[in-house]
């Protein structure tokens, strides 16, 4: 077990929202403040992170030929105990959530790797996968939203600092509205997809040219 590769596979190397581009739903659309990236990205790093547990542990007993059913279930399990959660102690999180908390049950990104990690992994590996890639996801989400509430509200902090309000940062008079549309979502995630690209890209050509 490489703990160390793993954590830069999910930070970096094999991000699940800017590599290998999953879960773009909730990223495009819950990303118009940095409470909303947060609390997201948190949601789906628990409910991946206990998935990946016990998907890894029951992966001698589940049948081929229904592992994708049963993956769903405990999924499903774990994004019910979530959602009621939220809206038990965070319901301002969970209505501006709305639908997408349920939706995490089709997210690709748990269901991935519950496929592709979990199910040929010791539980102590999944339980690391999943919070790396949990973690990774949440940065994802975190950046998208600072950077389209920056510049769709001028604000920092939107549900969170401030009491809330967040810190407004430029004139309501020069923002661009656009950015918190959905237009404005794949405009931000193209950017940030081409710079995330250009940075990793860099110590290959690094290496050529040394060769």
């Amino acid at each position: 077990m490489n703990v160390k590769k793993q954590f830069f596979d999910g930070l970096i190397n094999q991000n699940p929202s800017l590599v290998q581009l999953l879960g773009m739903c909730p990223l495009l659309a819950i990303t118009t403040s940095m409470f909303n990236g947060l609390g997201m990205g948190l949601a789906v790093t628990i409910i991946l992170t206990c998935s990946n547990v016990v998907i890894s542990a029951l992966r001698k007993i589940i049948p081929n030929k229904v592992r994708i059913a049963c993956y769903i279930v405990v999924i499903a399990g774990f994004v019910t105990m979530v959602d009621l959660l939220l809206k038990g102690f965070v319901p301002a999180l969970s209505e501006s959530l709305g639908l997408f908390i349920p939706l995490i049950v089709v997210n690709c990104i748990i269901l991935g790797r519950a496929e592709g990690f979990a199910s040929k992994n010791s539980i102590g590996a999944s339980a690391l996968d999943g919070i790396f890639q949990g973690f990774g996801n949440m940065i994802s989400l975190t950046i998208m939203s600072i950077i389209r509430e920056f510049l769709g509200a001028g604000t920092f902090g939107g549900g969170i600092l401030n009491g809330g309000a967040g810190y407004q940062i430029l004139p309501e008079d020069v923002v661009a509205l656009g950015m918190i549309l959905p237009v404005g979502g794949f405009l931000t995630l193209g950017v940030v997809i081409a710079t995330v690209q250009y940075f990793m890209s860099k110590p290959k050509k690094n290496k050529e040219v040394a060769k």
